[in-house]
């Protein structure tokens, strides 16, 4: 199992292979598909042994972090950088520039090897021989010229295949990622008959509070990273770790308790349901309906897209269980993603106006 969480985390796994990774890392204890999933994947020894299946599975999860942690000075080269201007034509001259210089007559009426004339520092004379072999120093600098120039060429064309296959595995682990969170909260739904809801007032009134909630219910497991993605700045911390309901209640009025509301969420925004003509919250109940988002790559501090992707693009989860990829100028619109009808960052004016926050962001 260990040699696939490079995998995992490039998102280069087909869907069985993420499934059985994610049930390990999810351990024993855990109900319905994914404790079956869990017991089909380890082995029969360790199956019957619950203490040995949950030491393997806090094992895995440590690997992974190291792997996860290992692999952030990755992102620095995300980017892609810009080559010098005129540099191609500049190296196209320079070999233009070099040239073959004939070589005096010998006796015999042949001409020597000719030699290359390039503009670069000759090689200094061998102390064993007093002078240079003929045509050898030439030859290689045009070989290294050649070569550069060739490695200079691909990298320039290759880095925007290389980058555009690093966002689409990045793309996938969004959609992933969703599609697990909203398993959980369609679980959650089916037994409290309601999706996670924020109290209508108080300091835990908060979009965010919705990821608590699951893992305090054992539907998520707290550091798995499935609310997360790779190269954000939470992801780059390798110390992220979604809040039990207990441990937040436990910092209300600390100094920790506004750092735990921004980042409880992750890097999913959730909705912040809707309030009754008479303005009191209601909780978020599960419809079904097929264009009513309740999840999102989250806003950034403007409220206005997210900056989770390069490009525009956004991950939208709908009620009905779907993943949908929206690029920004599909998000916006009548019915922005991120604002209600009145155009704020704050609960729907009715039950069909969706608006989903960041973590900390108050319906």
């Amino acid at each position: 199992m260990r040699e696939n969480l490079i995998g995992y985390l490039l998102g280069a796994l087909d869907d069985t292979e993420v499934r059985e990774i994610e049930a390990m890392l999810a351990g024993p204890g855990r109900s319905g598909d994914a404790r079956m999933a869990f017991l089909t994947t380890v082995p029969a020894a360790s199956a019957g042994d619950p203490a040995t299946a949950v030491g393997e599975s806090a094992a895995l999860r440590q690997d992974l972090e190291i792997l996860r942690r290992a692999m952030t000075p990755l992102e620095r080269d995300a980017d892609l950088l810009a080559a010098p201007q005129g540099l191609a034509s500049r190296t196209i001259d320079l070999i233009r520039k070099s040239d073959l210089q004939a070589s005096p007559l010998r006796d015999d009426g042949r001409r020597e090897a000719a030699t290359i004339s390039v503009p670069f520092p000759r090689a200094s004379l061998s102390p064993a021989t007093d002078a240079p072999r003929a045509g050898t120093n030439g030859r290689r600098t045009l070989d290294r010229v050649l070569i550069a120039a060739t490695a200079l060429a691909a990298s320039i064309l290759l880095a925007p295949l290389l980058l555009d296959s690093i966002e689409q595995a990045r793309s996938r682990r969004a959609e992933r990622n969703l599609g697990v969170v909203s398993q959980a909260l369609h679980g959650y739904a089916s037994h409290h008959r309601v999706f996670p809801s924020p109290p209508a007032s108080g300091p835990l009134s908060r979009a965010g509070l919705y990821a608590p909630i699951l893992v305090s219910e054992e539907r998520l497991v707290a550091d798995d990273g499935t609310v997360i993605l790779p190269g954000t700045p939470l992801a780059k911390s390798g110390r992220y770790r979604v809040p039990s309901l207990k441990e937040l209640e436990a910092a209300i009025g600390t100094e920790q308790f506004e750092e735990m509301v921004r980042m409880m969420g992750g890097d999913f925004g959730y909705t912040l349901g809707h309030r009754c003509p008479e303005g009191d919250l209601q909780t978020i109940r599960d419809r079904r309906r097929a264009e009513h988002p309740i999840m999102a790559d989250a806003p950034d501090d403007r409220g206005r897209a997210s900056s989770n992707h390069p490009g525009g693009l956004h991950h939208v989860l709908f009620e009905d269980g779907r993943v949908r990829r929206l690029f920004i100028d599909q998000i916006g619109g009548h019915d922005h993603i991120y604002h209600n009808h009145h155009g704020v960052v704050a609960a729907g004016v009715c039950e069909d106006d969706a608006a989903i926050g960041a973590s900390h962001h108050k319906p």
